[in-house]
């Protein structure tokens, strides 16, 4: 009798501690992921902030009015919108490519040190959203592991812990903007 009473503890001991086990890797799975997003947002931030920088430098080098008023248009809309990473990343994908034709365009902005600047600036910036990204899918993978994998999936159930979608870097050129994969 004695024997199955500690039996039964010692059983109840091994699960509480393995429920507490799979729980905390979750809540640090959780705290990496909310890490890399806020990582990933202030580069995007500082890329943001780099384009709309370039807006007063590109107009100083175009002579229609017109011109003018269209630079990086969409760096000027995104002023008062509230979106998402992923939105921000393909509007700044956008962005930068416009950047590059103003570049290509005008070769008296490759004299310009404040622009060489900038663009210096947006090439570690997509060294390092990369980086970050790859980070990011690293972690929303082993997330995910925990998620689908039994004796995991429970404790997700249990705490309603979803799947998450990857930050994959599919084709920002197509119209498809909702090509992030789970």
């Amino acid at each position: 009798m004695m024997v199955s009473i500690l039996f039964s503890f010692i059983s109840l001991l091994a699960i509480l501690i393995v429920f507490a086990q799979i729980y905390n890797k979750f809540q640090s799975f959780l705290v990496r992921i909310n890490e890399a997003e806020a990582s990933i947002d202030s580069v995007l931030r500082k890329r943001f902030d780099l384009l709309n920088r370039s807006i007063s430098i590109i107009s100083g080098h175009i002579e229609k009015e017109e011109d003018k008023k269209n630079i990086l248009s969409m760096i000027v809309k995104l002023r008062s919108r509230k979106i998402s990473n992923f939105e921000l990343d393909r509007v700044l994908y956008d962005a930068i490519g416009e950047f590059n034709q103003y570049k290509d365009y005008y070769d008296e902005l490759h004299h310009n040190e404040s622009f060489v600047k900038i663009d210096a600036s947006l090439e570690e910036t997509e060294i390092e959203v990369h980086a970050l990204r790859k980070y990011y899918n690293d972690v929303i993978t082993g997330y995910n592991k925990l998620v689908r994998k039994l004796p995991s999936n429970i404790i997700a159930k249990m705490f309603k812990y979803k799947l998450k979608p990857y930050y994959d870097g599919k084709n920002m050129e197509d119209d498809d903007i909702h090509d992030f994969k789970l």
